[in-house]
């Protein structure tokens, strides 16, 4: 025994124990005087919970206001506190980003735009960007194409109604919202409403797909190795952005040589439109405008179809509301009766839509409830403390959760879970807008929605003329519709309504 101590090897191994047994507890008591959020559960409960994601971060935030989920490579924390959501998002926005992390699972569908980018990537979009949000030639422009695309969508809500045809609008919506995203930002027709574009339709198919196996990749740890080996979900999700690229890239070159073409004057607003107002000012590399607007279509086609398919839902729970609605639209507008489509569209004017409070009270009801982004994660860059005194690590990815923030009995009051949309108004009936940290719809701080207002804008157009000129009642009254879980909040299933004409319109 005497030998084996004495041995210099054995002394050598015994002050390596010795020495990985003291590092061990200092560790511990270090860690110890840091102070770290209640485990809600493991990424693997995610996972198991896929198709009822939200739901399940819903009854974790109930019991957590803040929580953590392990993972074998980070740990996740997801807050509905509202204090820790404007630390996250305004005080230390520089410490949280989209990071490494989040680049690799969006970058491939996305690239490098303005959803996935931080640093100078993302102030130059964002500049630009704010800039040409804020122009009013692409309000007067973006205004019209509403206009327009409603009026058709209300001519086949007509037929449907005159049919008593049961229609599904949330693939009405995705379709109309895509003919308009595409004129605003492309400057060009696709007309996938009206079933003319068999291209379009497999861009929004593939488009759609992509999104919901790009969000898949959250819980999927084996994503990284199927996509080496191009197998499963990651071989599916290859072929889809090869269709979205190569209708994308077709749009951009037509777009490039229509540019420079001088004396082609095929399209009146052909300078009005997004890609066009981009080529005027920055670089025409194919790849920074097909990502550039290629967020911008996630950003305008899926959020406004997902909330006005929503909105329909809840007005269809809700028939008082619907009616109320409806009268607000009439006295607003105050036009005839017998108002063909385009004409009503035409009448709806930007002071009419300020008048519209109770609509918009709905509306943003509906966003409360059935956020279009139910989640949103960002990348803690070095470690810090959050304000309700816990603390988070570098590399550790922290969410907020417009979702089960909306359904929070200690940010809404106890009928946090009814839609009622006069909790926005005053006792005057005019609308009052809330911390943009207590209803996280639009995010909030430096990188708050640029959208935010023109989406408002096509959600009232398209709202005043549909509920103008019809009533949607469930096509079955006792339908309880849930979401699929993606990117956004979009219906499972669908919106399946019968359409019936407004007396008096």
């Amino acid at each position: 025994m005497d030998f084996f101590l004495g041995s210099p090897l054995s002394i050598t191994a015994l002050a390596i124990i010795l020495g990985v047994l003291t590092v061990g507890i200092l560790g511990r008591k270090l860690k110890q005087k840091k102070k770290y959020h209640p485990i809600g559960g493991t990424v693997f409960n995610q996972l198991l919970n896929f198709n009822r994601l939200h739901h399940y971060m819903t009854d974790l935030a109930t019991k957590h206001k803040t929580y953590r989920l392990i993972s074998p490579f980070r740990n996740e924390v997801y807050t509905a506190y509202p204090p820790n959501v404007e630390y996250i998002l305004k005080t230390n926005f520089e410490n949280y980003g989209k990071g490494w992390y989040n680049y690799e699972i969006l970058r491939d569908l996305l690239g490098d735009g303005i959803f996935t980018v931080d640093g100078d990537k993302w102030r130059q979009q964002r500049k630009l960007s704010s800039y040409e949000f804020s122009t009013k030639v692409l309000r007067d422009f973006s205004s019209v194409v509403f206009k327009r695309n409603v009026a058709k969508l209300a001519q086949i809500l007509f037929e449907a109604a005159n049919s008593n045809q049961i229609m599904d609008m949330q693939v009405l919506f995705m379709k109309s919202t895509l003919d308009s995203i595409f004129k605003v930002a492309f400057g060009v027709e696709l007309d996938s409403m009206c079933g003319s574009s068999e291209e379009g339709d497999h861009f929004s198919t593939a488009f759609d797909d992509a999104s919901a196996m790009t969000l898949f990749r959250y819980v999927d740890v084996s994503w990284k190795i199927k996509k080496f080996l191009n197998i499963g979900s990651e071989a599916t999700l290859k072929k889809k952005i090869e269709v979205v690229d190569t209708f994308v890239y077709k749009l951009i070159r037509n777009k490039i040589e229509q540019m420079s073409n001088p004396q082609d004057d095929s399209s009146q607003m052909k300078k009005e439109d997004i890609l066009s107002r981009f080529l005027q000012v920055t670089e025409t590399d194919p790849k920074y405008l097909r990502d550039i607007i290629l967020n911008f279509i996630i950003a305008g086609k899926d959020t406004t179809a997902t909330t006005l398919s929503w909105f329909i839902y809840m007005l269809c729970k809700h028939p008082a509301v619907q009616e109320k609605v409806a009268q607000e639209v009439k006295e607003a507008t105050n036009v005839k009766d017998n108002t063909n489509f385009a004409e009503f569209a035409d009448s709806i004017t930007e002071e009419s839509q300020e008048q519209m409070y109770y609509l918009h009270a709905a509306i943003t009801e509906t966003l409360r409830l059935y956020p279009a982004v139910p989640v949103d994660a960002k990348i803690c860059f070095a470690d810090d403390t959050l304000p309700d005194g816990f603390n988070v690590s570098k590399g550790d990815m922290v969410a907020y959760q417009p979702y089960a923030m909306g359904r929070m009995k200690f940010i809404w009051g106890d009928d946090a879970e009814e839609f009622k949309p006069e909790r926005w108004l005053d006792e005057n009936g005019i609308f009052q807008k809330e911390s943009p940290f207590k209803f996280t719809a639009f995010q909030a701080g430096p990188r708050i929605c640029l959208g935010k207002e023109f989406a408002y804008r096509q959600m009232k157009i398209f709202s005043a003329v549909l509920l103008h000129f019809f009533e949607f009642k469930l096509s079955n009254e006792k339908a309880i519709i849930n979401y699929r879980t993606m990117i956004n909040l979009h219906m499972d299933g669908g919106l399946h309504v019968r359409i019936l004409q407004r007396r008096g319109s």
